[in-house]
């Protein structure tokens, strides 16, 4: 972690907060993504039904699936944070490699590796389109003027 930065909470806090955040961001797309694909897949009379129902079957699943994925990430973001002590893009490229791996780890050593490589790869384009759009969006930092000198030579 860098040594100037003391705003941030510790990371028990930004886990929980990262695992409360992702699972209502994935609740509320997921209610409504199944809303509307509920209510397209209704009969005409049912719709509304139909959205409800798809709504309270489906979207709690996906928040979960979501605050799993936020929670994993935070948790390894952390202890990669902790073990190498700085805080750059490096860190969250790590979480993502193996926060894939842990996910798919079930489908076996191939599946595990796959998963690994893909969520690094999307976190390493994530970080690099984060650092471009800062640089892009930077401020241009403005050029100290040194006082101008008289033209007149000094006399001696």
């Amino acid at each position: 972690m860098s040594h100037g930065d003391h705003t941030r909470d510790p990371c028990p806090w930004v886990i929980l907060n990262d695992f409360g955040g992702a699972f209502s961001m994935g609740a509320i797309g997921g209610g409504i993504w199944h809303g509307i694909k509920g209510a397209r897949n209704s009969p005409k009379g049912e719709r509304l039904a139909g959205s409800l129902s798809a709504i309270k079957a489906r979207a709690p699943v996906l928040g979960g699936n979501f605050g799993i994925w936020g929670g994993l990430f935070a948790s390894y973001d952390c202890a990669v944070k902790g073990y190498r002590q700085k805080e750059d893009p490096w860190n969250a490229i790590i979480a993502g490699f193996c926060v894939g791996g842990t996910l798919a780890f079930r489908g076996g050593p191939k599946a595990a590796l796959g998963g690994a490589i893909g969520c690094g790869i999307l976190l390493g384009v994530f970080e690099g389109v984060g650092v471009l759009m800062s640089r892009a969006f930077a401020q241009p930092v403005p050029a100290m003027q040194l006082p101008e000198q008289s033209a007149q030579p000094a006399l001696a």
